[in-house]
């Protein structure tokens, strides 16, 4: 396999970067694939598509360099890190600085980094985020930084902790039901990953917050429900509820009841990227199909 456009993509087997390794394949580029267990369904599902595997481990940074050797471009889905009390930031950004050092010490030349929705007074949207993004402009060129809201896929979650998916015909999330919140399909992470590939001279020290539609989570549920005949409603978790689930579930919430919410300007990603979904779009192309089919199976 040439080497010479060669991206490697981290966080493969999960939505970003899976989304953006069939992405890129399907336009002919060659993926390298960093995944912890390659024998695994989804990764082998990606080798299966033309995609070459290497194990890699971030916690591990000395199996980084290996990873990334000979290729052009980097795909970096944020490493995350969860401890007993929530997130883990230290070792989140240690795991993304040796990520990027890695990245630096082989050559690469063009990072596509993708983090988190930024809201007022909180960029990179998080501490540990934005310091990742910090470091990558210190040791990488050429850098791109998507910053996408949250996922119309997480409608498929299965709300394990009473949060997000849906469980029993009811969506329940910290937003209220009558103010919209902006949300993008993964396919749309993965289209403007791609651009900034095919034409790193122009997306090169950009940062774009993403988002491709902004529809209350009561007009969701209702394209949702006509989608796929089932009946289903929107619940907003109370204060008490978010800090029973999870303290920085309670902060985040209270932040966006203070007026703190994303703001990416969907009308000029959509010059850049015509074909942008909607919520009915992701509905009808895939997303009603996989809800159907998950409502049978959860009631």
């Amino acid at each position: 396999m040439t080497t010479a456009r060669l991206v490697v993509v981290t966080g493969a087997t999960g939505r970003q970067g899976g989304a953006t390794a069939l992405r890129l394949l399907a336009a002919g580029r060659p993926v390298r694939a960093l995944v912890r267990d390659t024998t695994s369904p989804a990764a082998t599902a990606l080798e299966t598509a033309g995609a070459e595997l290497v194990r890699g481990d971030f916690d591990d940074p000395s199996s980084l360099p290996v990873a990334l050797e000979g290729a052009a471009a980097l795909f970096a889905v944020p490493p995350v890190a969860f401890g007993p009390a929530g997130s883990d930031m230290e070792r989140e950004f240690a795991r993304g600085r040796a990520l990027i050092d890695a990245a630096a010490a082989v050559g690469v030349e063009h990072v596509v980094f993708t983090g988190i929705a930024s809201t007022p007074g909180r960029p990179g949207g998080s501490e540990g985020k934005r310091r990742i993004e910090d470091h990558l402009r210190e040791r990488i060129r050429s850098v791109t930084v998507l910053r996408p809201v949250r996922f119309m896929s997480n409608y498929l979650g299965s709300a394990p902790i009473g949060l997000d998916g849906i469980a029993h015909g009811v969506h329940r999330h910290i937003f209220p039901p009558d103010e919209p919140a902006q949300i993008i399909a993964v396919e749309d992470i993965a289209e403007f990953a791609a651009l900034a590939f095919d034409q790193p001279d122009r997306f090169a020290g950009r940062t774009l917050e993403l988002a491709g539609d902004a529809p209350t989570p009561a007009e969701a549920v209702s394209a949702i429900s006509e989608a796929t005949g089932t009946a289903i409603r929107y619940e907003q978790i109370t204060h008490a509820e978010a800090a029973a689930l999870n303290p920085e579930i309670a902060r985040v919430r209270e932040r966006w009841a203070a007026g703190s919410r994303w703001h990416a300007d969907v009308e000029a990603l959509r010059v850049i990227h015509p074909g942008m979904r909607t919520l009915t779009d992701w509905l009808a192309e895939s997303g009603a199909t996989l809800l159907r089919k998950q409502l049978l199976e959860t009631g």
